[in-house]
């Protein structure tokens, strides 16, 4: 699926989600790719590009957008776009999906409730919610637990939910639509389950647009959705579209992708039972484990530009309008950034932090801190809570191409 040199040579390796064991294990494709051509043209129409320094230059890259109208292609299948309706326009205003300025307006409204500090304040409580969650696998008393829905789902949900101050709600059914939206960023799964998305969106705008009517009887509420409401109507700051757009993606974003971290974490370190000793023997380690676990299997693997002017990428020329996938999980994986062993796990590695798991430059990932805190503390109580975690049944991906994670997670303890 990628770029041909000349008539007499194989086409270099490009991106192929339908090959066998992507899904499982995708790092192979990447590193082949990284190592041939790592600026292409993709079969599917946008390029691509898979090494560190490229990718976190043009993530830091000021001539580049994350608008669609700015591209001159469709992001999306035209089939997906037309059946959508007025529903393809749900989420254009949320931080994730606009440029400066006003990304910066907004950023600097809800940052506030992001910031190191902050969410420094919540530890106590996800320490608690943790304790609680692992003492009701020990009181089943079954000797098995699932690292995603006895862990890495409810831990976040209940952050994000409790953050917000939204109301108490369905969890499991929440838990579903969430899943089912956030296939709309894959560009296989978006298309061929449409309906299925249209029908979760509907939901999920519900659900917020009732918290948000529910909130505003409540004044006194001292929480993030109280904040941005306050901001809302002191005039010109938040549009209605603005708010509902923005709560949505902090509801989705502030858990999904933590299961993930959650769930991959747990799992590369079952798979090294080397690097999960050492943690359970050195809580110092805590804080470079997680951004290590981070860069060894990144939940999100993929991240979108739109060239505003031409670009050079590595020689090759990137017209205005045309979209770009970085990759961050295969940038993670770049030898010449994180040296020979980059394919390995290595929970003491001193440039871990350099991953680009939650981007880079303006669109940096706004819930960083909270994500490494509530990973910590997951992840460190698990392995000292339990002396003995190892695979019951083989791990089910949940085959996303852009947000990759675990849909299962069968531990014996």
């Amino acid at each position: 699926m990628g770029e041909e040199i000349g008539t007499d040579t194989a086409p270099l390796p490009g991106l192929d989600p339908f090959a066998p064991g992507f899904y499982e294990d995708p790092y192979p494709q990447y590193a082949a790719i990284r190592e041939a051509a790592p600026v292409q043209r993709t079969a599917f129409g946008p390029w691509l590009v898979t090494r560190w320094e490229t990718v976190h230059q043009l993530l830091r890259d000021p001539t580049t957008s994350v608008e669609d109208r700015n591209a001159t292609t469709p992001r999306r299948d035209a089939a997906f776009v037309e059946a959508a309706g007025e529903r393809a326009q749900r989420g254009t205003r949320a931080i994730l999906n606009i440029d400066p300025p006003d990304h910066t307006r907004l950023r600097r409204l809800v940052s506030k409730a992001f910031t190191p500090r902050t969410v420094e304040r919540l530890r106590p409580r996800i320490e608690a919610l943790v304790d609680e969650l692992l003492d009701s696998v020990v009181a089943r008393g079954d000797g098995h637990l699932d690292a995603i829905a006895d862990l890495a789902f409810p831990l976040p949900f209940a952050v994000i939910s409790e953050m917000l101050g939204m109301p108490e709600g369905d969890r499991d059914a929440l838990r579903h639509w969430s899943h089912t939206l956030t296939q709309a960023l894959d560009p296989v799964l978006a298309l061929a389950n449409a309906e299925a998305i249209f029908d979760a969106s509907d939901h999920m705008t519900e659900v917020v647009t009732a918290a948000i009517a529910w909130k505003r009887g409540r004044p006194d509420d001292d929480d993030l959705l109280q904040a941005l409401l306050r901001a809302e109507e002191g005039g010109d700051v938040l549009s209605e579209r603005e708010l509902i757009d923005n709560v949505v993606l902090l509801y989705l974003a502030g858990h999904e992708t933590t299961v993930n971290l959650i769930g991959n974490g747990t799992l590369a370190l079952v798979r090294h039972p080397d690097q999960l000793d050492r943690l359970r023997r050195e809580p110092g380690l805590d804080a470079a484990a997680v951004d290590e676990l981070l860069r060894y299997d990144s939940p999100v693997q993929f991240s979108r530009r739109i060239a505003l002017q031409a670009l050079d990428l590595d020689g090759h020329r990137v017209e205005p309008g045309d979209f770009v996938m970085t990759g961050l999980g295969a940038a993670n994986r770049d030898q010449a950034k994180f040296g020979p062993d980059a394919d390995e796990l290595r929970l003491d590695r001193t440039d871990a932090s350099h991953h680009v798991s939650f981007g880079s430059g303006v669109h940096h990932c706004l819930g960083a801190a909270l994500a490494r805190l509530e990973g910590r503390i997951a992840i460190g109580a698990l392995v000292r809570r339990f002396d003995h975690l190892e695979l019951a049944a083989e791990p089910r991906w949940n085959g996303r191409i852009i947000l990759r994670g675990l849909d299962e997670l069968a531990l014996s303890l």
